[in-house]
Protein backbone atom coordinates (compact mmCIF):
# COMPACT_ATOMS: atom_id res chain seq x y z
CA UNK A 1 0.00 0.00 0.00
CA UNK A 2 1.38 3.59 -0.56
CA UNK A 3 2.67 5.67 2.06
CA UNK A 4 1.29 8.44 0.53
CA UNK A 5 -0.86 11.16 2.51
CA UNK A 6 -3.45 13.04 1.68
CA UNK A 7 -3.10 15.90 0.67
CA UNK A 8 -4.62 19.18 1.29
CA UNK A 9 -6.24 19.93 -2.52
CA UNK A 10 -7.59 15.91 -2.13
CA UNK A 11 -8.89 16.38 1.51
CA UNK A 12 -10.62 19.68 0.45
CA UNK A 13 -12.10 17.79 -2.74
CA UNK A 14 -13.56 14.87 0.22
CA UNK A 15 -15.04 17.22 2.16
CA UNK A 16 -16.95 18.81 -0.25
CA UNK A 17 -18.09 15.32 -1.51
CA UNK A 18 -19.29 14.67 2.35
CA UNK A 19 -21.30 17.98 2.31
CA UNK A 20 -24.09 18.78 4.48
CA UNK A 21 -24.00 14.75 5.49
CA UNK A 22 -21.45 15.04 8.36
CA UNK A 23 -21.29 18.05 10.04
CA UNK A 24 -18.54 20.74 10.25
CA UNK A 25 -18.19 20.45 13.75
CA UNK A 26 -17.32 23.43 16.24
CA UNK A 27 -14.51 24.54 17.62
CA UNK A 28 -14.62 25.80 21.97
CA UNK A 29 -12.17 28.56 23.76
CA UNK A 30 -12.31 26.47 27.11
CA UNK A 31 -12.02 28.94 29.88
CA UNK A 32 -12.38 27.08 33.29
CA UNK A 33 -10.86 26.88 37.12
CA UNK A 34 -9.82 23.99 37.02
CA UNK A 35 -8.17 24.47 33.45
CA UNK A 36 -6.38 27.27 34.96
CA UNK A 37 -5.47 25.51 38.07
CA UNK A 38 -3.49 22.85 36.01
CA UNK A 39 -2.54 24.34 32.62
CA UNK A 40 -2.01 28.23 33.66
CA UNK A 41 -3.78 31.28 32.03
CA UNK A 42 -1.14 32.20 29.96
CA UNK A 43 -2.20 29.48 27.27
CA UNK A 44 -5.06 28.83 25.43
CA UNK A 45 -7.02 25.20 24.66
CA UNK A 46 -9.12 24.58 21.46
CA UNK A 47 -11.46 22.08 21.51
CA UNK A 48 -12.15 20.37 18.26
CA UNK A 49 -15.42 18.80 19.24
CA UNK A 50 -16.14 15.75 17.03
CA UNK A 51 -17.78 14.32 19.57
CA UNK A 52 -20.61 16.22 18.27
CA UNK A 53 -20.60 14.66 14.95
CA UNK A 54 -23.34 12.66 13.61
CA UNK A 55 -23.28 9.35 15.20
CA UNK A 56 -21.37 10.95 18.34
CA UNK A 57 -18.08 10.48 16.79
CA UNK A 58 -15.20 11.14 13.87
CA UNK A 59 -16.18 8.15 12.43
CA UNK A 60 -18.98 9.34 10.39
CA UNK A 61 -16.51 11.12 7.98
CA UNK A 62 -14.67 7.95 6.66
CA UNK A 63 -17.48 5.33 6.75
CA UNK A 64 -19.47 7.37 4.59
CA UNK A 65 -16.01 7.99 2.25
CA UNK A 66 -16.08 3.83 1.72
CA UNK A 67 -19.86 3.80 1.22
CA UNK A 68 -19.51 6.52 -1.60
CA UNK A 69 -17.09 4.61 -3.05
CA UNK A 70 -18.76 1.26 -3.63
CA UNK A 71 -20.82 0.50 -6.56
CA UNK A 72 -24.18 -0.39 -6.60
CA UNK A 73 -23.92 -4.06 -6.66
CA UNK A 74 -21.50 -3.57 -3.48
CA UNK A 75 -23.74 -1.52 -1.99
CA UNK A 76 -26.57 -4.29 -2.35
CA UNK A 77 -24.67 -7.28 -0.98
CA UNK A 78 -23.76 -4.85 2.00
CA UNK A 79 -20.34 -3.94 4.21
CA UNK A 80 -19.50 -5.19 7.54
CA UNK A 81 -17.09 -3.38 10.30
CA UNK A 82 -15.47 -4.83 13.79
CA UNK A 83 -15.72 -2.21 16.40
CA UNK A 84 -15.79 -1.08 19.77
CA UNK A 85 -19.25 1.07 18.95
CA UNK A 86 -18.41 4.15 17.56
CA UNK A 87 -16.95 2.61 14.20
CA UNK A 88 -20.33 0.11 14.01
CA UNK A 89 -22.69 3.27 14.22
CA UNK A 90 -20.90 5.18 11.84
CA UNK A 91 -20.67 2.34 9.46
CA UNK A 92 -24.32 1.97 9.93
CA UNK A 93 -25.14 5.19 9.23
CA UNK A 94 -23.45 5.45 5.80
CA UNK A 95 -25.07 1.97 4.60
CA UNK A 96 -28.48 3.92 5.49
CA UNK A 97 -27.40 6.90 3.85
CA UNK A 98 -26.30 5.08 0.62
CA UNK A 99 -29.29 2.48 0.43
CA UNK A 100 -27.35 -0.31 2.27
CA UNK A 101 -27.42 -2.62 5.16
CA UNK A 102 -24.30 -3.28 7.77
CA UNK A 103 -23.24 -6.13 9.74
CA UNK A 104 -21.14 -5.43 12.68
CA UNK A 105 -19.13 -7.34 15.34
CA UNK A 106 -18.48 -5.92 18.14
CA UNK A 107 -16.78 -7.52 21.39
CA UNK A 108 -19.48 -8.48 24.39
CA UNK A 109 -17.45 -5.83 26.72
CA UNK A 110 -18.59 -2.83 24.04
CA UNK A 111 -20.66 -0.57 25.94
CA UNK A 112 -24.25 -1.55 25.99
CA UNK A 113 -25.84 1.42 24.70
CA UNK A 114 -23.60 1.50 21.48
CA UNK A 115 -24.94 -1.95 20.92
CA UNK A 116 -28.33 -1.09 21.48
CA UNK A 117 -27.86 2.04 19.04
CA UNK A 118 -26.56 -0.05 16.35
CA UNK A 119 -29.40 -2.37 16.35
CA UNK A 120 -31.98 0.67 16.31
CA UNK A 121 -30.27 1.36 13.55
CA UNK A 122 -30.69 -1.29 11.63
CA UNK A 123 -27.74 -2.86 12.13
CA UNK A 124 -27.20 -6.53 12.39
CA UNK A 125 -25.12 -7.05 15.11
CA UNK A 126 -22.72 -9.81 16.39
CA UNK A 127 -20.83 -10.14 19.94
CA UNK A 128 -17.88 -11.78 20.35
CA UNK A 129 -15.57 -12.49 22.94
CA UNK A 130 -12.92 -9.90 22.52
CA UNK A 131 -11.17 -8.00 19.66
CA UNK A 132 -9.07 -10.26 18.44
CA UNK A 133 -12.08 -12.89 17.73
CA UNK A 134 -14.05 -10.03 16.12
CA UNK A 135 -11.54 -9.47 13.12
CA UNK A 136 -11.29 -13.04 12.40
CA UNK A 137 -15.29 -13.05 12.73
CA UNK A 138 -15.35 -10.06 10.33
CA UNK A 139 -13.39 -11.16 7.64
CA UNK A 140 -15.38 -14.48 7.69
CA UNK A 141 -18.61 -12.27 7.18
CA UNK A 142 -16.80 -11.17 4.29
CA UNK A 143 -15.93 -14.06 2.50
CA UNK A 144 -18.75 -16.03 3.15
CA UNK A 145 -21.55 -13.23 2.11
CA UNK A 146 -19.33 -10.79 0.01
CA UNK A 147 -20.05 -8.04 2.44
CA UNK A 148 -17.33 -5.30 1.44
CA UNK A 149 -15.22 -5.19 5.50
CA UNK A 150 -15.14 -1.36 6.00
CA UNK A 151 -11.55 -0.83 8.13
CA UNK A 152 -11.93 1.11 11.52
CA UNK A 153 -8.52 2.72 11.27
CA UNK A 154 -6.79 1.61 8.26
CA UNK A 155 -6.38 2.79 4.56
CA UNK A 156 -6.15 5.82 2.38
CA UNK A 157 -9.82 6.80 2.59
CA UNK A 158 -9.87 6.40 6.55
CA UNK A 159 -6.87 9.28 6.51
CA UNK A 160 -9.43 11.13 3.93
CA UNK A 161 -12.18 11.19 6.01
CA UNK A 162 -10.12 11.78 9.63
CA UNK A 163 -7.98 14.33 7.70
CA UNK A 164 -11.34 16.44 6.92
CA UNK A 165 -11.25 16.98 11.01
CA UNK A 166 -8.23 18.29 10.38
CA UNK A 167 -9.04 20.54 8.11
CA UNK A 168 -11.59 22.21 9.47
CA UNK A 169 -9.49 22.35 13.00
CA UNK A 170 -6.48 24.61 10.79
CA UNK A 171 -9.60 26.96 9.00
CA UNK A 172 -11.24 27.35 12.81
CA UNK A 173 -8.42 28.06 14.94
CA UNK A 174 -5.45 28.75 12.30
CA UNK A 175 -1.85 28.96 14.14
CA UNK A 176 -1.89 26.59 16.77
CA UNK A 177 1.24 25.79 18.93
CA UNK A 178 0.12 22.11 19.15
CA UNK A 179 -2.54 19.44 18.55
CA UNK A 180 -3.51 16.33 20.48
CA UNK A 181 -4.71 13.56 18.98
CA UNK A 182 -6.22 10.29 20.38
CA UNK A 183 -4.91 7.25 18.98
CA UNK A 184 -6.80 3.56 18.99
CA UNK A 185 -5.50 2.32 15.91
CA UNK A 186 -4.06 5.48 14.41
CA UNK A 187 -6.41 6.25 11.72
CA UNK A 188 -7.58 9.65 13.59
CA UNK A 189 -4.42 10.42 14.35
CA UNK A 190 -2.84 9.63 10.86
CA UNK A 191 -5.46 11.68 8.82
CA UNK A 192 -5.40 14.81 11.48
CA UNK A 193 -1.45 14.92 11.61
CA UNK A 194 -1.06 14.82 7.96
CA UNK A 195 -3.74 17.80 7.17
CA UNK A 196 -2.24 19.80 9.75
CA UNK A 197 1.29 19.30 9.54
CA UNK A 198 1.07 20.16 5.17
CA UNK A 199 -1.25 23.33 6.23
CA UNK A 200 0.79 24.65 9.40
CA UNK A 201 4.35 23.03 9.44
CA UNK A 202 5.06 24.15 12.75
CA UNK A 203 2.37 22.99 14.82
CA UNK A 204 3.45 20.17 16.86
CA UNK A 205 1.21 16.80 16.67
CA UNK A 206 1.02 14.69 19.78
CA UNK A 207 -0.44 11.52 19.66
CA UNK A 208 -1.92 9.66 22.99
CA UNK A 209 -2.80 6.05 23.85
CA UNK A 210 -3.96 4.36 27.31
CA UNK A 211 -1.69 2.86 28.60
CA UNK A 212 -3.41 -0.48 28.40
CA UNK A 213 -3.58 -0.48 24.89
CA UNK A 214 -0.52 1.25 23.72
CA UNK A 215 -0.14 -0.18 20.20
CA UNK A 216 1.16 2.76 18.38
CA UNK A 217 3.97 3.37 21.13
CA UNK A 218 5.09 -0.55 21.10
CA UNK A 219 5.08 -0.02 16.63
CA UNK A 220 6.73 2.96 17.09
CA UNK A 221 9.80 1.52 19.00
CA UNK A 222 9.89 -1.80 17.12
CA UNK A 223 9.47 0.70 13.76
CA UNK A 224 7.24 -1.63 12.29
CA UNK A 225 3.37 -2.36 13.30
CA UNK A 226 2.97 -4.26 16.61
CA UNK A 227 0.49 -6.18 18.50
CA UNK A 228 -0.66 -6.00 21.69
CA UNK A 229 -2.03 -9.23 24.11
CA UNK A 230 -5.19 -8.21 25.20
CA UNK A 231 -6.55 -4.69 25.92
CA UNK A 232 -6.79 -3.03 29.56
CA UNK A 233 -8.17 0.46 29.28
CA UNK A 234 -11.80 2.23 30.00
CA UNK A 235 -11.35 4.00 26.54
CA UNK A 236 -13.02 1.10 24.66
CA UNK A 237 -12.74 2.79 21.42
CA UNK A 238 -8.66 3.45 21.59
CA UNK A 239 -8.89 -0.15 21.96
CA UNK A 240 -6.93 -1.25 18.57
CA UNK A 241 -5.20 -4.48 19.01
CA UNK A 242 -3.05 -3.91 16.40
CA UNK A 243 -0.96 -1.06 13.95
CA UNK A 244 -1.59 -1.45 10.61
CA UNK A 245 1.09 -0.69 8.28
CA UNK A 246 -0.51 2.87 6.18
CA UNK A 247 -1.78 4.32 9.24
CA UNK A 248 1.13 3.49 11.72
CA UNK A 249 3.50 5.11 8.93
CA UNK A 250 1.75 8.30 8.58
CA UNK A 251 1.90 8.96 12.66
CA UNK A 252 5.64 8.13 12.20
CA UNK A 253 5.71 10.74 9.59
CA UNK A 254 3.96 13.24 10.63
CA UNK A 255 3.75 13.02 14.71
CA UNK A 256 6.30 14.67 16.63
CA UNK A 257 5.63 12.61 19.91
CA UNK A 258 3.17 10.13 21.62
CA UNK A 259 2.67 10.28 25.45
CA UNK A 260 0.51 7.53 27.62
CA UNK A 261 -1.95 8.05 30.38
CA UNK A 262 -4.00 5.64 32.45
CA UNK A 263 -7.70 4.99 33.83
CA UNK A 264 -7.50 7.82 36.49
CA UNK A 265 -6.15 10.71 34.38
CA UNK A 266 -8.98 10.06 31.53
CA UNK A 267 -11.93 9.84 34.43
CA UNK A 268 -10.03 12.79 35.90
CA UNK A 269 -10.20 14.57 32.46
CA UNK A 270 -13.89 13.15 31.66
CA UNK A 271 -15.12 15.27 34.83
CA UNK A 272 -13.15 18.34 33.79
CA UNK A 273 -15.08 18.48 30.52
CA UNK A 274 -18.55 18.12 32.37
CA UNK A 275 -17.67 20.48 34.61
CA UNK A 276 -16.21 22.95 32.97
CA UNK A 277 -17.41 22.83 29.29
CA UNK A 278 -20.50 20.62 30.11
CA UNK A 279 -20.00 17.93 28.08
CA UNK A 280 -20.48 14.21 28.31
CA UNK A 281 -17.91 13.06 26.75
CA UNK A 282 -16.81 8.78 26.97
CA UNK A 283 -13.01 8.21 27.83
CA UNK A 284 -11.53 7.91 24.60
CA UNK A 285 -13.37 11.73 24.26
CA UNK A 286 -11.31 12.96 26.93
CA UNK A 287 -8.08 11.83 26.12
CA UNK A 288 -6.48 14.49 24.72
CA UNK A 289 -7.50 16.49 27.81
CA UNK A 290 -6.05 13.57 30.08
CA UNK A 291 -2.71 14.33 27.89
CA UNK A 292 -2.66 18.01 27.73
CA UNK A 293 -3.05 18.02 32.07
CA UNK A 294 -0.46 15.46 32.52
CA UNK A 295 2.42 14.63 30.68
CA UNK A 296 2.08 17.28 28.51
CA UNK A 297 1.41 19.51 30.89
CA UNK A 298 5.01 21.23 31.41
CA UNK A 299 5.80 20.85 27.72
CA UNK A 300 3.23 22.96 26.52
CA UNK A 301 2.53 25.37 29.31
CA UNK A 302 1.97 28.58 27.87
CA UNK A 303 1.08 27.52 24.57
CA UNK A 304 -2.11 27.79 22.43
CA UNK A 305 -2.99 23.99 22.16
CA UNK A 306 -6.05 22.49 20.07
CA UNK A 307 -7.44 19.00 21.81
CA UNK A 308 -9.57 16.43 19.63
CA UNK A 309 -12.42 16.11 21.36
CA UNK A 310 -13.62 12.80 18.96
CA UNK A 311 -16.17 11.29 20.51
CA UNK A 312 -18.93 10.82 23.24
CA UNK A 313 -20.95 7.51 22.89
CA UNK A 314 -21.04 6.47 26.81
CA UNK A 315 -23.75 4.33 28.68
CA UNK A 316 -24.90 7.57 31.09
CA UNK A 317 -24.83 4.76 34.04
CA UNK A 318 -21.10 4.04 32.83
CA UNK A 319 -20.54 7.89 32.47
CA UNK A 320 -21.78 8.95 35.80
CA UNK A 321 -19.48 6.40 37.48
CA UNK A 322 -16.58 7.73 35.24
CA UNK A 323 -16.99 11.09 36.45
CA UNK A 324 -17.42 10.52 40.03
CA UNK A 325 -14.44 9.02 40.50
CA UNK A 326 -12.71 11.13 38.15
CA UNK A 327 -14.07 14.00 40.50
CA UNK A 328 -12.69 12.69 43.65
CA UNK A 329 -9.24 11.69 41.76
CA UNK A 330 -9.22 15.34 40.88
CA UNK A 331 -10.01 16.58 44.88
CA UNK A 332 -7.12 14.30 45.89
CA UNK A 333 -5.30 16.75 43.78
Amino acid sequence: MSEDAPTPSQLRQARARLGDCVRTTPVWSWRGPRLSERFGDEGEVVLKLEALQLTGSFKARGALLHLLDLDDAARARGVTAVSAGNHALAVTFAANACGSTAKVVMPRSADPARVERCRRMGAEVVLVDDVHAAFAEVRRIETDEGRTFIHPFEGFTVALGTGTVGLELCEQAPGLDAVIVPIGGGGLCAGVAAAVKQLSPNTAIYGVEPRGADSMHRSFAAGRPMAIERVQTIADSLGAPHAEPYSFALCRRFVDDLVLVDDDELRGAMAMLFEEVKLAVEPAGAAATAALLGPLRERLAGQRVGLIVCGANVDPRVFAEHVVRGQAWLDRG
